[in-house]
């Protein structure tokens, strides 16, 4: 059966409503209806209810949402129920703010190490996750089967370093290092991160207002 199409804005909005609904269940709130939930995500009712229908029917008419029921859904459709498997290639500025502010064990996400050039930082720890040389990175994809790399590298050698994690057998890459990274005909699912998309965004919204 062939799949519905799903736009990427109802995807891209599946990781705000997850935030929300964590926020909800830290506040002790087990019941939420759309039309209480709209105004805390800046939606419409009728928004959230057909981003909702388009992976089935979560809630009951008249009796709304089970916050710890629907949270637990999302997170599957997300996959963030599956333990991917993190790896961090480049820890610079970037890479190392990334380990040390996103909380992946939080989304199911297991941070297994990152891997640099240079040799002072070989051994060391960042938050807690071991800094190993980037010679044997290959080795360690291969035998442990990693899911994500997350890319920091200096952009001239973005490319050729993402060549070497498909090649290696890596399944995606999040991608921080403001160019776009080509995947080919490989099947690797790339997410391409630019900062400045955002900032460009706030000066449209900013200049129309």
């Amino acid at each position: 059966m062939k799949k519905a199409y799903i736009s990427k804005n109802v995807i891209r909005r599946l990781p705000r409503y997850l935030r929300k609904l964590d926020e909800l269940i830290a506040q002790n709130i087990e019941r939420i209806s759309s039309g209480e939930l709209g105004p805390l995500m800046g939606l419409t009712p009728s928004q959230i209810r057909q981003d909702f229908s388009c992976f089935g029917e979560f809630g009951q008419q008249g009796y709304g949402y089970n916050v710890k029921a629907l949270r637990a859904q999302i997170a599957s459709i997300l996959g963030i129920d599956r333990q991917y498997s993190v790896i961090l290639v480049g820890a610079g500025k970037i890479g190392q703010s990334l380990i040390e502010n996103i909380h992946f064990d939080n989304y199911g996400f297991r941070f297994l190490g990152a891997f640099e050039i240079r040799k002072e930082m070989v051994g060391t720890k960042i938050a807690g996750v071991p800094i190993m040389d980037a010679e044997t990175q290959d080795a360690f994809i291969r035998e442990n089967d990693v899911d994500i790399a997350i890319l920091s590298v200096n952009r001239d050698r973005a490319q050729h370093v993402a060549n070497i994690l498909i090649e290696s057998g890596i399944h995606a890459i999040w991608n921080f290092t403001d160019i776009e990274i080509n995947a080919g005909e490989s099947g690797v699912v790339v997410e391409n991160m630019h900062f400045s998309d955002s900032l460009m965004a706030l000066s449209y919204f900013l200049s129309t207002k």
